[in-house]
């Protein structure tokens, strides 16, 4: 693909992104891709996957009480515990308002660290990470923030969104193509107030917001996340592919000026393939 140098481009000092099919088979790819970039809140899916195996394991169930009062599993999954943004107080009743919280995705990472009496980033690393062979790729710290990893691990993890392995396909779709709280209005960090914000169990979920940083061209059912390092991760179903793109460069209005025209360009590229 001749798309995926439009990166070189982008201001920031390192950068790398491919594209990839649900059968692993990467489209293109270009820079820095063994490179081990901090992830930031792409930490976040990662935690998600790990949590649905905790719950097909029967560790968990997913409307069991975690985190604060009348809170679940799948409220913290889904962003709608009710926790503030940044730290443990609660600024509102559960299933009210989709408040972005990486201190909901603390308390979840605690809650499973309980149930399994593995320390979370232990926990993911043998749930997830060696299975899929992502040997590059620790999380020592918050599952909501601390990740590190490469594009070519990162290509991975979005294969497997695309075809399952280690989770039903049914678990998966409930997790990246199901509205959990519908109707539910929030802010999307960097893109302001939403409503609805519509987020699935650790990915949030295209549908019809606009403007978006996957671009104006990905399909309403694409999903995935991004991260203030500058990278994030995406499928669009619709289009049988996933994007990978990580930076070294915090992110700001670069990129939401940078990421979507890539995508789209990407997207374009591939349906004329």
């Amino acid at each position: 693909m001749q798309s995926v140098s439009m990166i070189e481009s982008w201001p920031v000092p390192t950068a790398a992104t491919a594209v990839v099919r649900a059968d692993g088979a990467v489209l293109g790819a270009h820079g820095a891709t063994a490179h081990r970039f901090p992830l930031a809140s792409v930490s976040k899916p990662l935690g998600a996957y790990a949590a649905l195996v905790a719950y097909e394991e029967g560790a968990v169930e997913l409307d069991e009480p975690a985190g604060p009062p009348g809170s679940t599993v799948r409220h913290l999954l889904a962003h709608t515990s009710g926790l503030a943004y940044d730290e443990p107080r609660v600024t509102s009743e559960p299933g009210a308002r989709r408040l972005y919280s990486n201190a909901g995705f603390d308390a979840l990472g605690d809650h499973i660290a309980k149930a399994t009496d593995i320390p979370f980033g232990e926990y993911l690393r043998q749930a997830v990470l060696e299975p899929l062979g992502m040997t590059a790729t620790t999380m020592d710290g918050s599952p909501a923030r601390d990740g590190v990893s490469t594009v070519e691990d990162l290509t991975r993890f979005a294969a497997e969104l695309q075809a399952p392995r280690l989770l039903d396909p049914r678990t998966v779709a409930e997790a990246t193509l199901t509205v959990h709280y519908p109707g539910t209005k929030g802010v999307l960090p960097g893109f302001g107030h939403q409503n609805p914000n519509d987020w699935g169990l650790g990915f949030e979920i295209r549908d019809s917001k606009s403007p978006h940083w996957t671009g104006a061209s990905a399909s309403p059912r694409t999903f995935g996340h991004f991260g203030q390092s500058g990278t994030f991760l995406m499928v669009d179903p619709d289009a049988g592919l996933a994007i990978v793109a990580l930076t070294d460069r915090a992110f700001g209005p670069w990129a939401a000026e940078a990421w979507p025209p890539y995508i789209d360009a990407v997207l374009a590229e591939a349906r004329t393939a």
